[in-house]
This record gives C-alpha cells, structure tokens and sequence, in this order.
C-alpha cells in the first residue's frame, strides 16, 4: 500500500470517529469489509458511544430517503448476534431492525426453534442488527461502498457484545462478514468465523417468507437448531 492509499484510508478511518487501529492477521489484497484480517480497534468500547460517533450519518447516499437511522436492538450483553442486511419500510419508520414480516418470522424461528429444542429464549434476549444502517432505496441490495462505511459500525457492534456467536441472516450478511462471494445455499449448515468468533450462515427471513422455499425453511431450522445448541448448552 502507497502513502496516498494509506493516508486516504486513515482518513476515512478518521471520518468515521475511530482512532485507535490495530491489525490482525495478514490483510488481503482486496480490502473488503468482509476481510478478518483488516481490523479496527476499541473493543471494550459501549453500543451507546458508536451510535453517538454515528449521529446523524451522512457518510454515504442511503441517508438521502431514511426516516430512521436503525442501529440495532435487543441486549447488549447477549452469547448471540443476528445480523441481516439492512433496514425495510417497517424498520426505516420505527427505527428498530426486523420489526416487519421478516422481522415477526425471525421472531416465531427463535422462540420456536428454542422452544422445541427446549432452550428458554426470547427474542429480547438476543442482539439484532444490519450491515447498513439506513433503508436502501426500494429495498435494493446494498451496494458496496455503503456497506464498507457501515460495515465499520457493524464491526465495532460486533466488537463491543463479543458474543460466543454470531448468525448471519442471508448473501449481504455473509459476504460482509465472510468476504466470500458463494451464495447462502453454499455456505449454509456449517461453521465459519469472523475475527475469533464462530460464525452461521442461514436463509434470510424474507427469503423464506416465499411459499415454494419449504426446502429452505426446513434447513433454516437446522441451522438455528445447530447454532442455538452451540450457543447455549
């Protein structure tokens, strides 16, 4: 890396209000969000100071339409993270992630699958968060810029709650943790890792919201029976 690629990125670092920068691991080349090895630092650091370096965003063009900046929700010291793509309609007026028709099937695939399984759990148990922070245009796809200047706060989320384990909700979760560019079905059903937690890779809740994916739902389930046995037995 030159010192004008190096100097551009500090400052983009600096942009974003983190200051402290440590490395971990070797960096690749391609220096997506999804890199492991191309941490950041402040740890220990509160949810409430990110959202406060946050404010009022606008670091990139998704905060032209959002009504709400959508942090994330539920408790901050949970053994469990969910995190999705980013913010719809519902979760854009509310400001809280996964509150629409998504949200309430994610809410019945946690207690449900706890429940069968016998593990006492609530959805208010576990921590809820995106990639991005505010609703994408039409519910498009992130685009990759948006998802690097936000995937720095998802980091530090991550960081901070340092759960024992972290489930990613569909493709744009997964590459943004994983860096890996196979879809969900691929990467689906094992274990993976972000930094030195392990990591599930699932179906998205609207995905299965579809009628001809039963396939889907019934392998979603397993994934969350896996993950919630690992989590908490």
């Amino acid at each position: 890396m030159n010192a004008e690629v190096l100097r551009r990125r500090l400052e983009f670092y600096r942009d974003l209000g983190i200051r402290d920068l440590y490395r971990r691991g070797v960096a690749s080349p391609k220096t997506g969000i999804g890199d492991p090895g191309s941490g950041i630092g402040k740890e220990s650091e509160p949810l409430l100071k990110i959202l406060e370096d946050i404010g009022d965003c606008h670091r990139c063009r998704l905060q032209e339409g959002r009504t709400h900046i959508v942090f994330g929700v539920g408790n901050e010291h949970s053994p469990l993270v969910f995190v999705g793509e980013g913010p719809g309609a519902d979760e854009d007026a509310q400001g809280i992630p996964f509150v629409g028709r998504a949200g309430q099937l994610l809410t019945q695939m946690i207690e449900n699958t706890a429940k069968k399984e016998g593990i006492p759990l609530q959805r208010e148990e576990v921590y809820i968060c995106n990639v991005v922070k505010c609703r994408p245009p039409g519910n498009r796809t992130p685009e990759p810029d948006e998802m690097e200047i936000c995937g720095q706060f998802l980091f530090r989320q991550l960081l901070s709650i340092h759960p024992k384990a972290i489930c990613a909700l569909g493709g744009t979760a997964a590459r943004a943790l994983t860096g890996q560019k196979e879809g969900v079905t691929k990467l689906r059903g094992k274990w993976h890792k972000w930094r030195d937690i392990p990591l599930m890779i699932t179906y998205h809740p609207s995905f299965l919201l579809r009628a001809y994916n039963q396939a889907a739902k019934r392998e979603a389930w397993e994934d969350l029976k896996k993950l919630l046995h690992f989590v908490y037995d």
